[in-house]
C-alpha cells in the first residue's frame, strides 16, 4: 500500500511538472496520439519512430526515436540520437548518449544520469525528493484533517447504530465470540462474493441496475456497518474489563471508545482490516439468519426466587 501511494504521489507530481514543460516545448515536436505501457518487459522507439507517451516499469526502454514523455520504473532507459520533451526516472539510470536532445526536464527519484557531450538538456536534470518533500508538508495537514474527520464520522454512525439497533448489535457481538471462524469466512466470502455477482448481472440489461445497486449501495453499506459493529464490540470488550459489573442498556459509551481505539489500529498493517472483517462477517451472518427466520440468540438473566418469611 505504501508503495502504491508512493508511485501515485510520484506520478502526481510528474504530471503537474511535465505538463507545463511539455507545453512550453518546441511546439514543432509531432503528436501522434501513440502510446507505448510496458511492464515487467523492454520498449523500444527506434530512429525514424515517434511516440507521446512511453512507460516502462521492470524493464529497458531503448530510445532512439522522438517521444513526448518517457517514464521508466525500476527498470532503465538508453536514449542515443533521440529527441525527448520529458524524462521521469524512479530507480532507474538513464544514460543520454549520441547527440541526444531532451528539450524540458529530466526528473530522478533514486536514480543516476550519465551524459556524454553531444547531449544537450535544454531544461535541467533535477531530484524530485524536494519536490515531494514541499508536497508532503500539503498533504499531511490534509491527510490529518481527513483522518480526524472520519473519526468524528465513524463514531456519529456508531452512536446512531448503539441507539437504534443496539440489540442487533449485540446480537452480531455474540456472533463474533460465539462463532468467530464463521464469522471470519462470512466476512472474507462477503468481500468476494458481490464482485462475482455483480460481473454476471452486468451481463444482462436487466441485471445491471441490481449489479449498480449492490456494489455502489448494498455492499458498502454492509461495510460500514459491519466496521461500526467491530468498533463497538472492541469498545464493549474494554468496558467489561474496566467496569465488569456495570450494565449498559446501550452501548454508547463502548462506540465512543471502541471505534476510536479501532481508529488506531488501523495504523499497523492487517489489524485494523481483520477487525472489521470479523465486523462485516458478523453483519452478514445475522442478516441471513434473521432472513431465513431463525432468532438471534439472547442474553437471559436467570432470577432466583427467594422464600418469604415465615410469620411468627
Amino acid at each position: 500500500m505504501r508503495r502504491l501511494l508512493l508511485l501515485f504521489g510520484l506520478l502526481l507530481v510528474a504530471s503537474l511538472i511535465a505538463v507545463p514543460v511539455a507545453l512550453a516545448a518546441d511546439p514543432s515536436m509531432a503528436h501522434n496520439g501513440r502510446i507505448v505501457v510496458s511492464t515487467q518487459g523492454d520498449a523500444t522507439i527506434p530512429a525514424g519512430d515517434h511516440a507521446d507517451f512511453v512507460f516502462v516499469t521492470g524493464g529497458v526502454a531503448t530510445i532512439a526515436g522522438e517521444v513526448n514523455t518517457l517514464v521508466v520504473i525500476d527498470g532503465s532507459a538508453t536514449l542515443s540520437g533521440a529527441t525527448v520533451e520529458t524524462i521521469l526516472a524512479v530507480r532507474s539510470p538513464v544514460d543520454l548518449s549520441g547527440g541526444t536532445q531532451v528539450l524540458g526536464d529530466v526528473m530522478t527519484v533514486d536514480s543516476t544520469v550519465t551524459t556524454d557531450a553531444s547531449v544537450v538538456v535544454g531544461g535541467t536534470v533535477r531530484d524530485l525528493a524536494q519536490d515531494l518533500a514541499g508536497l508532503w508538508w500539503v498533504i499531511a495537514p490534509m491527510a490529518l484533517l481527513f483522518f480526524i474527520g472520519f473519526s468524528v464520522a465513524a463514531v456519529v454512525g456508531g452512536l446512531l447504530l448503539a441507539g437504534l439497533a443496539s440489540r442487533q448489535v449485540r446480537s452480531a457481538e455474540r456472533l463474533m465470540v460465539q462463532e468467530p471462524f464463521m464469522t471470519l469466512g462470512v466476512g472474507i466470502v462477503g468481500v468476494i462474493a458481490p464482485i462475482l455477482l455483480a460481473v454476471l448481472l452486468s451481463v444482462t440489461i436487466i441485471g445491471m441496475p441490481l449489479a449498480f445497486a449492490l456494489v455502489f449501495g448494498i455492499w458498502p453499506l454492509a461495510a460500514i456497518a459491519g466496521y461500526l459493529v467491530a468498533g463497538i464490540a472492541i469498545g464493549e470488550w474494554v468496558l467489561r474489563r474496566t467496569s465488569p459489573t456495570v450494565e449498559r442498556e446501550r452501548p454508547y459509551l463502548a462506540a465512543v471508545i471502541g471505534l476510536l481505539l479501532l481508529e488506531v489500529m488501523t495504523v499497523i498493517p492487517f489489524v485494523g482490516a481483520i477487525a472489521s472483517l470479523f465486523g462485516f462477517g458478523a453483519v452478514l451472518l445475522l442478516s441471513w439468519r434473521v432472513l431465513r427466520g431463525d432468532r438471534p440468540a439472547t442474553t437471559t438473566h436467570v432470577v432466583t426466587p427467594t422464600a418469604a418469611p415465615l410469620a411468627s
